[in-house]
Order: C-alpha cells, then sequence, then structure tokens
C-alpha cells in the first residue's frame, strides 16, 4: 500500500484518481509519496521512504530540491496546468492598466450615497479616461506554456505582438500563432512595446531584468506586467521610472512591502493560478506523475531529475536506478545485472546535472541479491524494484 500525504488542501478531482493501492496518511514521515501547493518542505525531516513529492503549481521555492535529489526524492511540478488562469489574468492587469477601471470603481464607492450619481458621473468620468489595447504592441519574454497563451491573444485582441525565448521548443514555437513575430534579444522588446509581459523563470540572467537601464530604453509610458516571479524587476528603480512617468503602470502579481505602497502599482496577492479550474488542472497534473513514477518508474515534469520515460512494463521485472551522473555507471549497473545471470531486455538513463536515472527491464525477477548489489555500487543513491 502507498501511503500519500498532502500538506496542503489538494483538489479531490486528483486525490480521486488514486485506487485501492494509495492510502492517505496525516503524517508526512509516513509517506511514500507527497502532494503540497505552498507549504514549506525546507524544514521537514526526509525520511529513507519518501519517493517522490508533487508541486501542484509551477513553482518549486518551497522544497529543497538539491537534498531532496541527494536523497533520490524525485520532485515533479505541473507547468501549464495552471497557464490559462495565469493568462486571463494578464489580460485583465492590461486593460486595468489602460482604463483607469479601479480609479473609476473608487469613485463610484465614494459617491453612493449621491442621489444624482448617475449625472454626477458624467463629469465626473472624464478622469479616468484611459487607451485601448487594440494596435498597441505587446512584448512578450519567455514563451513557455503561460507566455504562448499571453502571446496568442494579444494577437486576438488586436495587438501587435513580439515575442522572445532564447530556448524556445519546436512544440512552443507550433502553438505560437503566426502573427507572432519572434525576435532574437529581449532588448528589441524593450524597445518597441508599449506592453511587456515576462514570463521567465528567476535565473542569474533574468535577476531583475527589469532595471533602470532596461527601461531606459523603453517607450515613455511603457506598461509592464509581471505574473512570473517578483525579483524579476528592481523595485527601487521601477519607484523611479513610475515617478518620472517612464513607465505608465506597473502590474503585478507579487506585491511586497515596497511595491505594496507605490504609486502607479496595480498589485494582486498570487491569484494567477487562483481559479478553481487551475487547481483542479494542477491536482490532476500532479496525481498522475506521481502515480506514473510510483508504478511505472517513468519520470515526466521533475524539476531535480531527468525525463525519463519506458512506457509500462511488459518484461518479468523492472528496476529504476537513481544515481550521480559519473562516468561509467551504465557500465557497472548492467555488469552487476548480468553478474546475477540476468538479461537486460531494454533500458533507458539519462542524466541532468549532478544527477541521472536509470530504468532497467529484465527477463527474470529482481531478487534480494541483484538489488543489494546495485546499491553497493558506489554513486548509487536509491534502487527500487517497480515490477
Amino acid at each position: 500500500m502507498i501511503k500519500v500525504n498532502c500538506l496542503n488542501p489538494i483538489s479531490p478531482l486528483g486525490t480521486g484518481l488514486f485506487n485501492e493501492n494509495y492510502e492517505m496518511t496525516d503524517h508526512f514521515e509516513d509517506a511514500d509519496v507527497a502532494l503540497v501547493r505552498s507549504a514549506s518542505v525546507h524544514d521537514l525531516e526526509l525520511q529513507e521512504n519518501l519517493l517522490a513529492i508533487a508541486r501542484a503549481g509551477a513553482g518549486v521555492n518551497n522544497i529543497p530540491l538539491e537534498k531532496c535529489a541527494d536523497k533520490g526524492i524525485v520532485v515533479f511540478n505541473t507547468p501549464g496546468a495552471n497557464a490559462n488562469g495565469v493568462k486571463e489574468l494578464v489580460v485583465c492587469g492590461m486593460l486595468l492598466a489602460s482604463r483607469d477601471i479601479i480609479g473609476g470603481n473608487r469613485w463610484v464607492l465614494e459617491n453612493q450615497e449621491d442621489e444624482n450619481i448617475n449625472k454626477t458621473m458624467e463629469k465626473a468620468k472624464k478622469n479616468f479616461a484611459g487607451t485601448e489595447v487594440m494596435g498597441k504592441k505587446l512584448g512578450v519574454i519567455g514563451l513557455g506554456a503561460i507566455g504562448r497563451l499571453v502571446a496568442n491573444i494579444g494577437v486576438s485582441l488586436g495587438m501587435e505582438v513580439l515575442g522572445t525565448d532564447p530556448y524556445l521548443s519546436v512544440d512552443a514555437a507550433l502553438g505560437l500563432k503566426r502573427t507572432v513575430h519572434l525576435v532574437k534579444t529581449r532588448e528589441e522588446i524593450f524597445r518597441e512595446c508599449d506592453f511587456i509581459s515576462v514570463h521567465v523563470p528567476l535565473l542569474d540572467d533574468t535577476r531583475e531584468m527589469i532595471n533602470k537601464d532596461s527601461m531606459a530604453m523603453m517607450k515613455d509610458g511603457v506598461v509592464i506586467l509581471n505574473f512570473a516571479r517578483d525579483l524579476l524587476v528592481n523595485d527601487d528603480d521601477m519607484e523611479q521610472a513610475l515617478k518620472s512617468g517612464k513607465v505608465r503602470k506597473y502590474v503585478t502579481d507579487f506585491p511586497n512591502a515596497k511595491t505594496a505602497k507605490m504609486e502607479g502599482v496595480i498589485a494582486t496577492p498570487h491569484l494567477g493560478a487562483s481559479t478553481a479550474e487551475s487547481e483542479d488542472n494542477c491536482a490532476v497534473m500532479a496525481v498522475e506523475e506521481l502515480m506514473n513514477y510510483v508504478e511505472n518508474g517513468n519520470i515526466v515534469n521533475s524539476v531535480n531529475y531527468p525525463s525519463v520515460d519506458l512506457g509500462c512494463c511488459d518484461k518479468a521485472a523492472r528496476v529504476t536506478v537513481a544515481h550521480k551522473n559519473i562516468p561509467n555507471m551504465i557500465g557497472q549497473l548492467t555488469s552487476v545485472v548480468a553478474s546475477e545471470g540476468v538479461n537486460v531486455s531494454d533500458m533507458v538513463d539519462k542524466s541532468r546535472g549532478d544527477y541521472a536515472y536509470a530504468i532497467i527491464d529484465l527477463d527474470a525477477p529482481a531478487t534480494a541479491s541483484l538489488v543489494e548489489k546495485l546499491n553497493a555500487v558506489d554513486g548509487v543513491i536509491k534502487v527500487r524494484v517497480v515490477k
């Protein structure tokens, strides 16, 4: 029986997928697999029985990835499951920045006792006049699951859309509308666009990529939308750009102690994936990833181990090996199997950074002796008999 612990409430649309071979536990230390949303795993003790953690969402800052990798614990996330929810909030952000909807709504609330509000509003509305998005240039930096949808809906809104992504996949490129103009550098987007929406991970290259130097390249009155990561923007530089009018509005889903008080900021409390549909989608994907790993040994959408998929096992046995990415590991693993008089019918071994993962299908059952010898190989982290 596989024990499952949920560190946060997880949509029953996901947890309902677990069959009779799984049971829920309230105790993380007893779990074979765990599901998490926002709860921190950093201070929790990682037991030897823990096989995997699935984050029902994209960000994994709340999980100690390297510590998990060192223990052979595969960490999954759910890229794209919440993409539509974030995309729709980006569109909302563009409209809020273009039309002073917030100011107009605030005026109505302040004047709600005015019996002649239907008349006085005709004079007041000029204070909340805005602009339309149609015909404007939208720049999308990062064309992954979310950025691709943002670019496409920009086209549907009648915008001229520029996009850039140095890691653009073939699938992502094929998913873009043909009128999205791909450019090589984000500097081209900085110079050309009226709206700039960032959808990139936080890396050394992207940290504070929106700063005084990049904003100096931009058009006066540009709108910047950040529904990706808080630290992509230098807050001090943004404050000055807003004061000078260089930036018309800064729309962010990540308010902090500084930006929450800044004039010209439209902030939402991390609502990007806060839709019933996104939570359901993330839960379903996370549970499917865990079940595929537990039952087949396959890794799909891991953030600390490589993607390795050998389908369902139709051979006598399947063994998986998490190991360090060091020379001659494949040779050593196959030699151990051969020494037990067992034939390898199929095998795949892939690496990611310092770690690697092998799936080995055998023509005979995996014995305790075989598992013991595999575990004894220098560099092996965890051996598991899947079948």
